[in-house]
């Protein structure tokens, strides 16, 4: 789940403070202040005027998706998606994401859900127009210019997608057959959303046309603008875009009868993963259907979290099973209850399956406790403001398009949270009991073995089809000349990055403050300035050892109490480890603040540390270890770590180390390095929201003053020792895809350079319209995606660029990241494209401060390495300075491909073969925890 929560200005809610022992009063119901319209053509138009930020969210739903699709042609509502960011009548070929990422625009996406397919970009206000042009002419004018080599290049980068998301990741084609299990073929859901090869290769343009031209239509859409806006000036400006569009003929929402399961249904998946998975599932209600709620609160008391049933009995006591889940997956047809429990390493899936049974018997007999719907509702409210805190994305404007298309009320959220509350524990025994019947469900089991897959050869290119007319055909909406013109963008909005207030506690505790008034929400993050770079030689992952023990007991709670008052609380408290700093981070409503920061206090300087309890989280991390091992794209990251820095250098390995050093780690260790680095001089309490100034000192001082001072450790760091060789390889035999990372060590994060490298990553693989993914993604159709990164830290950290391509491709996908390295090298960047990378750094730094949270980790960043106050502030201003001139030499100093190592991770005997034209050497081969095999004796 997301820790991140936002209320409006104009959504006024008060939060509950909940106590041991007593369920708190509910708080008021929230109302999120909209305007609703319908355009005379059937567009929906949903506006929310917020002033916080100067951004702006646009979220466009058309209400189509699988549920849709013909027979035959499983995926094409998904494949469709991507055809909308081709070429339209007005805006060429790749335009519109350069156009958009170089003024600013964050959370720029689409995505398919079985009942709707949305597109969504957050902008600049000042670019608000510039948003509504491209989504309108994608809307009026996709069909003039339509080509075969438009969807030739996505069903291969959607082909990509899912050898990446389905095939290559471990328990993908589990989790597909537990839909084809539980629905029969030709049901919208029996498919995954993303569908078949078969089915994705055979889509025809003329599919496409016709998907467009019925579902397409301003009539089938919904529009949400929330942000910076004047709602008159909004409504004109879409009106002008939208207004003169045809309606598409009417369309009928799905109606799709869905058999019932009548007796048990169980299918073995074996698959390319090291530990057993069991995936069970039920029909349920549709969305907001009665029983919806009440399944909701029952997933959250088997599954959501620590404090849940099935973690207690299964992950902590009986230390059976490695991770549990439970959800219900509300939809519009029929809704999914889904349980998912993977074993832990020496056990399987019968002692899973039996002991599901057994909670799931206990629940239907006996039903929950209050305090367990209590905790789980308490849980359910943060979580699902918790989705509304950004603007865009999947936030705001998503989620009141959400209520639009499934209970036609934009505004629905105070009566979801008023239907969560009325939730009773008889109401969840009820709707257990009506539902989660052992003789309705599907139990899909995935097991270790080779996966069947069908992954059949695309055919050769097909020619486009002549179009009459100087490359355009048939459109549906009249051409209009002033379309052919990008609107101006507004006069620059002002926005001064949040700084923080600091103050120091006498133990030399430091503490940043950020006041966010009127939102009932505060987050807070204990950072200390040691991480993995901390690590004693022979134990890679001590600190994130000594990290997430903190949060299994304390010298007066144990670790299931600490669990259920956070839950009791609705808050959320995790756990984490870094190359230069670990951090607890804490997410909780504003009253009950205090009450969290008291149990925050609590595990950061009294932690016990039981022996139990790390037997139990050594058990955990080897788990974790095995599940890494599945992941082709998490091994070559640690391998690249390993081939860079060298086995014997503490950041050569990945947070959780090796499993002899999990094995190894005494508890003397982890209390050595709790008590060295977790000091109050070597940390930072970052805390953004709504909490005045003078009661956070008041609380700080009471929850931390009586830390006791002590010497701060000295940061240090030996030379890396990497690998000679230019090319690693992971061998897993039969693999679809190749995992690939290039790689260097790059520069540290103080670096004078930042606003040079930035820029240049940007140019390179930072954006979509980036020179790597619009050769290897859209040029090329080898990848879903690439990406390029440096990765800064206290010591110089590795710069990586990162992909998953096609099998067959890995030595075309090395030599051509090679050749635009060396182009970058070789030539200074356009001035166009230099504006551009410039730009996309510069225009959308107000968007990486929506949330506290996104603050509170801003700040805490300017501590953990040392950066004035006003760091932020004086970016933009050094990014905009950069010169073609530094980012070329910038280029030939960092990014030098005779210096980079590349690390492969696929079907050794494929990639061999095409690398070994590229003249990389001899190639060094790692294991599948990125380590060399021990030396022969």
């Amino acid at each position: 789940m997301k820790l991140s929560w936002l209320l409006l200005a104009t959504l006024m809610l008060t939060t509950f403070s909940p106590m041991a022992g007593a369920q708190p009063a509910p708080a008021p119901l929230p109302h999120i202040a909209f305007d609703k319209t319908v355009l005379p053509n059937g567009l929906q138009l949903i506006l929310v005027e917020d002033r916080r930020l100067p951004v702006v969210a646009v979220n466009l739903w058309y209400h189509v998706g699988p549920a849709s699709e013909a027979p035959g042609l499983t995926g094409f509502a998904h494949l469709f998606e991507h055809m909308m960011f081709a070429q339209t009548r007005h805006i060429p070929r790749g335009m519109a994401d350069r156009l958009l990422e170089g003024a600013g625009a964050t959370d720029s996406n689409g995505g398919t859900g079985y009942d709707q397919t949305a597109y969504y970009d957050t902008v600049p206000s000042n670019q608000l127009e510039l948003a509504l042009w491209v989504h309108a002419d994608r809307m009026g004018y996709l069909l003039d210019v339509l080509d075969q080599e438009a969807l030739s290049i996505q069903q291969d980068v959607v082909r990509n997608e899912r050898r990446q998301t389905v095939e290559d990741e471990p328990y993908g084609l589990v989790r597909e057959a537990l839909a084809h299990a539980l629905f029969p073929k030709g049901h919208p859901y029996h498919a995954s959303i993303i569908g078949s090869h078969a089915d994705i290769q055979n889509a025809k343009l003329e599919d496409v046309r016709q998907f467009f031209a019925r579902y397409y239509g301003p009539n089938n859409a919904s529009l949400v603008i929330a942000g910076d806006i004047d709602k008159a000036k909004t409504r004109a400006l879409v009106e002008r875009y939208f207004g003169s569009f045809r309606r598409s003929p009417p369309v009928a929402r799905p109606s799709v009868a869905t058999p019932p399961i009548t007796s048990e249904r169980r299918v073995v998946v074996r698959d390319r993963i090291e530990l057993p998975r069991v995936f069970m599932g039920w029909h349920t209600p549709p969305a907001y259907g009665p029983g919806d709620a009440e399944l909701a609160v029952a997933a959250e008391i088997l599954g959501g979290g620590k404090s849940s049933r099935l973690y207690k009995k299964l992950v902590y006591k009986n230390q059976i099973a490695q991770d549990v889940d439970a959800s219900q997956n509300a939809l519009g047809l029929v809704s999914t209850f889904v349980i998912d429990v993977t074993a832990r390493p020496g056990h399987d899936a019968r002692e899973l399956e039996a002991a599901i049974d057994a909670e799931l018997a206990a629940l239907r007999e006996h039903g929950p406790t209050l305090r367990e719907v209590e905790r789980a509702r308490n849980s359910l409210e943060t979580a699902l403001l918790s989705t509304i805190e950004k603007l865009g994305g999947d936030g705001l404007a998503d989620q009141l398009n959400h209520y639009n298309q499934y209970t036609g009320d934009p505004g629905y959220l105070g009566k979801d949270l008023e239907r969560l509350r009325r939730v009773s524990p008889a109401d969840v025994q009820r709707a257990v009991r009506s539902w989660l019947r052992q003789d309705a469900r599907a139990v899909v089991t995935g097991v270790p073995g080779k996966p069947v897959i069908h992954d059949p050869r695309p055919p050769k290119a097909r020619s486009a089809a002549p179009v009459a007319g100087g490359g355009t055909s048939a459109g549906i909406n009249a051409p209009e000349a002033w379309r052919a013109h990008r609107p101006k963008a507004g006069p620059p909005p002002q926005f001064t990055p949040p700084q923080g207030e600091s103050f120091r506690l006498e133990n030399g505790l430091t503490v940043i403050h950020h006041q966010r008034p009127g939102v009932p929400l505060v987050s807070a993050q204990l950072v200390v300035r040691s991480g993995s770079a901390a690590n004693p030689a022979g134990l890679p992952g001590l600190a994130g050892f000594t990290a997430h023990m903190l949060e299994e007991g304390t010298a007066t709670r144990s670790a299931p109490r600490i669990a259920d008052e956070i839950a009791q609380l609705g808050a959320f408290l995790d756990t984490a480890s870094g190359a230069d700093a670990s951090a607890v981070s804490l997410l909780a409503l504003r009253a009950g603040f205090p009450a969290a920061l008291e149990i925050m206090a609590d595990i950061v300087q009294r932690p016990a540390f039981p022996i139990a309890e790390i037997e139990r989280q050594r058990a955990s991390r080897v788990g974790d270890l095995v599940q890494q091992r599945d992941d082709p794209e998490a091994v070559a990251a640690v391998a690249a770590l390993g081939a860079l820095y060298g086995s014997r250098h503490p950041k050569g390995h990945g947070q959780l180390g090796t499993e002899q050093a999990i094995r190894a780690v005494t508890r003397d260790d982890l209390v050595d390095f709790w008590r060295r680095h977790y000091v109050p001089g070597n940390a930072a309490l970052v805390v953004t929201g709504d909490i005045a100034h003078a009661e956070l000192k008041t609380l700080a001082a009471t929850h931390f003053g009586a830390w006791a001072r002590a010497e701060v450790p000295a940061a240090s760091s030996p030379a890396p020792a990497g690998t000679r060789a230019r090319l690693v390889v992971v061998d897993q035999p039969d693999a679809v895809q190749t995992a690939l990372q290039v790689g260097t060590l790059g520069a540290a994060r103080d670096s004078a350079d930042f606003p040079v490298l930035q820029v240049l990553n940007g140019a390179l693989g930072g954006m979509f319209s980036s020179r790597l993914n619009l050769r290897l993604r859209e040029a090329k159709g080898y990848t879903y995606g690439v990406y390029s990164q440096f990765h800064y830290e206290r010591s110089p950290g590795p710069f990586t660029i990162g992909t998953s391509v096609r099998a067959d491709a890995t030595g075309d996908s090395v030599r051509i990241i090679f050749q635009e390295l060396e182009s970058l090298r070789t030539a200074p960047l356009p001035p166009a494209e230099l504006k551009a990378a410039r730009d996309a750094q510069v225009l959308s730094l107000p968007g990486q401060f929506e949330t506290n949270a996104e603050i509170g980790a801003s700040l805490a960043e300017l501590f953990i390495y040392g950066l004035p106050p006003d760091y932020y502030a004086r970016l933009p201003a050094q990014l905009s300075a950069v010169s073609a001139a530094q980012v070329q030499d910038a280029a030939r100093k960092a990014l030098d491909p005779a210096h980079m190592v590349v690390v492969a991770v696929g079907d050794r005997r494929r990639i061999l073969a095409q690398l070994r034209p590229l003249a990389l050497g001899q190639p060094e081969l790692r294991d599948d925890d990125g380590q060399l095999p021990p030396a022969s004796p």
